[in-house]
């Protein structure tokens, strides 16, 4: 059984993998006493354990996210997921889908809110490389 520390370590991979090195270091830089027992939590459980199982990729986890996110109409989450579903290899036509599929189980507000955050998101970023396009 792995340790606390291992799982942190196999997290921060994985977290840094998907989300990119720039937003976890904002995370991280961002980190107080009182969020501090949080980060580490999210890294070791979320990142360490869930993110890391073998049982899908990192593309279809990323379907899942994004439309759970769509679903609870957390926009904030979905911003940074749709980033991180672009360097997980989603396409823009596979998030379209995604959200066209949420629309049928969440409800045409949830889509419309989520193709607003996509529209944004995608005109940010280089959809070839998941980065924020250079100014």
């Amino acid at each position: 059984m792995p340790t606390d520390q291992e799982r942190h370590d196999q997290g921060m991979t994985v977290r840094r993998a998907v989300l990119g090195d720039a937003h976890v270091e904002r995370s991280i830089a961002a980190t107080t006493d009182l969020t501090a027992d949080w980060q580490d939590f999210i890294t070791r459980v979320a990142w360490g354990d869930v993110w890391s199982r073998p049982g899908l990729d990192r593309r279809s986890r990323s379907i899942a996210v994004l439309s759970s996110l769509i679903a609870h109409g957390h926009h904030e989450e979905l911003a940074m997921h749709l980033r991180a579903a672009l360097r997980n290899g989603l396409s823009v036509e596979e998030i379209r889908e995604v959200i066209l599929q949420s629309a049928i189980y969440s409800g045409v507000p949830a889509a419309n809110s989520a193709f607003r955050i996509a529209s944004e998101v995608l005109s940010a970023t280089d959809a070839q490389t998941a980065r924020p396009r250079e100014e």
